[in-house]
Order: C-alpha cells, then sequence, then structure tokens
C-alpha cells in the first residue's frame, strides 16, 4: 500500500512541477483512432487511448523512473475530469486572453522542441495550424479550469510552524526524508558582439529598396521569403495575427497597430534585427501583418576582439583586479542580468536556484564540475534573435546533493507539508463530490480497485 501512496504522489508531483503534463496528454503522439470510452464523468469523458498517452507522458516526465498501472492512470485522469467538470458547476471563468496566451506559448515550445512549426503540424499529425490551435485551445481552456478550481478548493488552506515540524518529523520516523539534489546558483559576465555601422546602414538601406518595391506592386510575400530572416517565413510568408496581448516584442506590436491597412512601415529596429512591415487587415482587437526581419551580419573581426575582451575580464577577476559584481555593472550588455549582480533566473521556476539535475545539457557540462567561486571559460553563444556573444559564468553558490535537514530545508520542507495539506483536501473534496455526480466506468475497468468510491459501491 505504501508504494502505490508513493507512486501516486510521484505523479501529483509531475502534475504540480507545471501544466506542461496535461498540456500534451491529448498530443503526446499522433492522433490515433479513439478506441473507446474509458469512463464518463458528468460531461466529461476519458478515452482509453488517454490513458496509455498519459502513462507514456508519465514514464517521459520522469526519466523512466515511475511506471504505473492502467487502473491508478485512470484515477488520476478522473480526478482531473471531475474537478474539470465542478469548474463548469461552479461557473468558474477563465480570460480567452489568458487561454490564448497559454496556446500561443505551447506553439512556442513545441516549435523550440521540433525546430519549426511545419515540424511540429506533422509529428503530431494536425492538418494544419488552426487544427493544432483548437487542439490547444481546447486542452488549454479545460488545463485553467482545473487550476481554478483546485485554488477554489484550497485557497483558505496553510500550514504553521507545528505542522511543517510535525510533517518532518513523521518522514524521518519512517525513514522516508526526501533526498533534495544538488542545487547552484549562476551569476553570469555576458559581451555581445555588435556588427558595424556601415553594416547596420546597408541593411536599412536594402529594406527602404524592398519597401519601394512592395509599394510599386511587388508581392510581400516573395519578398519576405527572399529577404527574411525570420525562420517562419517559409510556413507562412511572415504573416502574423497580432493582437495586444500576443507574446510579440514590444515593437512589433506598437508597429502593427500604428499602420493604416496597406500600409508599409519604414524600417524599424528591434532585438531581434531590422523590420519592414505591412498591415493587410484589421479585425477588431487583431491586426493581421506581415514582416520582413534582416538581421545585420558581424564581422570575425568583431567576434575576435570580443572574446580577447571577455577572456581579460575574466583574467582581472581571477587576480583579484575587480570583482565579479564590478565586473558585471561596467562590462557585462546582458539586459537581464546586469542589474542583478548578473545573476541568471531558472526560467522553469522564477527562482534563482537551479537544480543541477534538471538543467540544459549545454548549460550542465559547462558548470556541474565547478566549485563555488570558480568561472567557466569563456565561450562563445547565440540567440534565436541572431545575437552573437561572448560570455563566462561564476558557481556563485552550490549546495550538493543531501537529505532534507529541517531547519537548512526549511521553505522546501514548509511547501512540501502544504502540498500535502493541499492534496488531502482535494482527496476529501473528490470523495464528498463522487457521490451526486454522474459517473459511468466502462466494463473494462470495472475490475479496477480504486482508492476513492467512484464506483459508488454500498459498503457491506
Amino acid at each position: 500500500m505504501q508504494q502505490k501512496t508513493t507512486t501516486l504522489k510521484s505523479i501529483k508531483n509531475l502534475l504540480v512541477i507545471g501544466f506542461l503534463l496535461l498540456l500534451v496528454l491529448p498530443i503526446s503522439a499522433q492522433k490515433v483512432k479513439i478506441d473507446g470510452v474509458a469512463v464518463v464523468i458528468g460531461k466529461n469523458i476519458v478515452l482509453d487511448s488517454d490513458i496509455e498517452k498519459f502513462k507514456a507522458e508519465v514514464k517521459i516526465r520522469s526519466e523512466g523512473r515511475i511506471t504505473i498501472s492502467d487502473c491508478e492512470m485512470l484515477e488520476e485522469l478522473m480526478q482531473q475530469k471531475l474537478l474539470s467538470h465542478h469548474a463548469v458547476i461552479d461557473s468558474v471563468t477563465v480570460a480567452d486572453s489568458e487561454i490564448q496566451g497559454r496556446v500561443d506559448n505551447s506553439i512556442q515550445f513545441f516549435t523550440q522542441q521540433y525546430g519549426s512549426l511545419d515540424k511540429v503540424i506533422k509529428a503530431y499529425g494536425f492538418n494544419d495550424l488552426d487544427d493544432l490551435k483548437k487542439e490547444l485551445y481546447s486542452v488549454q481552456k479545460e488545463n485553467l479550469l482545473i487550476e481554478r478550481e483546485q485554488q477554489k478548493i484550497t485557497e483558505k488552506i496553510d500550514v504553521t510552524p507545528e505542522e511543517v515540524r510535525l510533517y518532518f518529523n513523521n518522514l524521518k520516523e519512517k525513514n522516508e526524508l526526501p533526498e533534495f539534489p544538488a542545487e547552484i546558483e549562476l551569476a553570469q559576465i555576458v559581451l555581445n558582439a555588435s556588427a558595424t555601422k556601415e553594416e547596420e546602414d546597408r541593411i536599412i538601406t536594402k529594406l527602404n529598396e524592398i519597401k519601394k518595391d512592395i509599394e510599386e506592386g511587388s508581392s510581400f510575400r516573395m519578398k519576405a521569403i527572399i529577404n527574411s530572416d525570420d525562420p517562419g517565413v517559409m510556413q507562412n510568408g511572415g504573416r502574423y495575427e497580432v493582437t495586444k496581448d500576443s507574446p510579440f516584442i514590444k515593437e512589433f506590436k506598437e508597429m502593427a497597430f500604428s499602420l493604416d491597412v496597406g500600409q508599409v512601415s519604414s524600417p524599424f529596429k528591434s532585438d531581434f534585427g531590422y523590420h519592414i512591415m505591412q498591415l493587410h487587415e484589421i479585425k477588431g482587437n487583431m491586426r493581421v501583418a506581415s514582416h520582413i526581419l534582416m538581421q545585420p551580419d558581424i564581422p570575425e573581426s568583431r567576434l575576435i576582439d570580443t572574446k580577447t575582451r571577455a577572456e581579460q575580464i575574466a583574467k582581472d577577476i581571477k587576480e583579484g583586479k575587480i570583482t565579479f559584481e564590478e565586473a558585471v555593472k561596467k562590462y557585462s550588455d546582458d539586459k537581464e542580468t546586469k542589474n542583478s549582480g548578473g545573476l541568471i533566473v531558472n526560467p522553469y521556476s522564477g527562482e534563482s536556484r537551479f537544480d543541477l539535475t534538471r538543467m540544459d545539457p549545454a548549460l550542465y557540462a559547462r558548470v556541474a564540475e565547478l566549485k563555488k567561486g570558480e568561472l567557466t571559460d569563456v565561450f562563445y553563444d547565440a540567440t534565436r534573435n541572431g545575437d552573437k556573444m561572448y560570455k563566462f559564468i561564476l558557481m556563485r553558490d552550490r549546495i550538493d546533493t543531501h537529505k532534507a535537514d529541517l531547519v537548512e530545508d526549511y521553505v522546501k520542507v514548509q511547501s512540501l507539508a502544504l502540498e500535502k495539506k493541499k492534496e488531502e483536501t482535494i482527496t476529501k473534496w473528490a470523495k464528498e463530490k463522487i457521490k451526486d455526480t454522474y459517473i459511468k466506468i466502462s466494463s473494462n475497468h470495472q475490475k479496477c480497485t480504486f482508492e476513492k468510491n467512484w464506483k459508488k459501491e454500498t459498503s457491506k
């Protein structure tokens, strides 16, 4: 019984880590023929194929450390559907802009994973981008309803210091104290290799020539396909639907909302390079516009000079001529970290600490063996914006793998205790709601033994 509880807790932890698990559930494999309804909960259904896809996703996300039976997986899915069903009954609402924002973020995530939007569409078996967006909209709407309902159920839940202490001691007595993985804190100094003034002038002149050609009747789409450095241009010809809530850069959105229909903008600059834009259509709060992006070339001499400067700064830090923090303020070109001593924020948690076992492989290879206070070698990097740079990283702090300690890890233990109390509250809520919710389990799954009374069996 203990093993089952631990396994189910592990699944819940995967769900808590982020929305990606539920996000990819309906599309974690190519579209398959629906093979039957496993369960009906209110107006929601769980398909037999959903169970297999969810199991496969758990295996991927846990890196094979969690294996789960069909019945255990089905129970987890049923609880999600129960939450979704009652969110509707409780009149939980989610904003369309929030759903669309998550859809856009999801598409960006998948595009980065596969290299292009076209590959994403083909990999998951969708007909086109609209087909993919429609599926993701449905998924993200349900995700948000589930999250809001969980928040509603647990909004008043808190833990006292005494509850945290009792929770910790209980784990200790059972020899179940968690082992926290190695955590590190990193800071960086970044030196950008910039284009020459002559190269930037060349780009602006070229864009002005293209603008003139388009205004004289040339096809914007063809000009974009031939000239644009936008990686998505072959799929969409540089054409995008833009709202003020879309995850586009500020300059892009501002230009889209400043043009008249048919107008072609003058060249404008963003962090991605230089653009021109044409507005095609206005649909309420949406603008349909195309752009051409051109990124200036950076000569090899600039790259060499930038590397040499970075190596000298690192040398001065090691020799004590300047502190790392002073060097960040004086030299670093990275806007996001310049005012925080170069501190790198974990993009997944929003915190400064990184789990050493769950880092980007390339970054892990550079910092895994560093001790606190040590620097990496200077190395080259580039962004999808086209920025080219040299940088080096400081191991600002490092805590090695260790068993949980109530004093040193109080915040983490408190978080675990709070999560456990919330899970218990949701479990209690679910047991009550099952009683007055329509539930039909197919004959193929009637043999399952569940922790909750989904079958509504009468106690003997």
